[in-house]
């Protein structure tokens, strides 16, 4: 039967061709190509994974910076109070003259205090925007490669401030 002897000689010659292939397609792809796409989304894996602990930090120094902002609120406050409690014992040892002179002072005093603590307060709530957006924008280009605007990122901020 000569069609059995060409079929096994078909059949080693199309294994060897096989066998072949299959090696080529594992050293070439397997061992070449595969090693390098794991490389490189292992590295975009880090990447991210640093941009989300940047973006963390830049929260943690934001709430620091807002904490900061508070203690000095609160001694501010308690300066003035002081300041108000002292002045209000002077003034009524003093005479009713002495004491509508005192009590003018010290509102003077208290409006001069509160316009330092406003003027404080939108000044550390404008330096949190600030960080809190260039944050922003830092995360969006390197999460998703695109530019933001400042006012876009400034606005985003704004809005979620406001919000809460």
């Amino acid at each position: 039967m000569p069609q059995i002897a060409q079929i096994a000689e078909t059949y080693s010659s199309q294994i060897f061709w096989l066998l072949l292939t299959f090696g080529f397609v594992f050293f070439v792809i397997g061992l070449g190509m595969v090693p390098k796409v794991q490389a490189t989304a292992d590295a975009r894996d880090a990447k991210i994974s640093g941009d989300l602990d940047a973006a963390k930090a830049a929260f943690a120094r934001a709430d620091e910076a807002e904490a900061d902002y508070r203690a000095r609120d609160a001694e501010s406050r308690a300066a003035v109070q002081a300041s108000l409690a002292k002045a209000k014992v002077e003034a009524a040892k003093a005479s009713e003259a002495k004491l509508a002179a005192a009590d003018a002072d010290i509102a003077g005093q208290i409006n001069a205090a509160e316009a330092r603590i406003k003027a404080a307060t939108d000044a550390a709530m404008a330096e949190i925007e600030t960080v809190a957006a260039d944050a922003a924008r830092d995360m969006v280009a390197r999460i998703s490669g695109v530019n933001a605007s400042e006012d876009a990122a400034r606005n985003a901020v704004k809005a979620a401030l406001a919000h809460g």
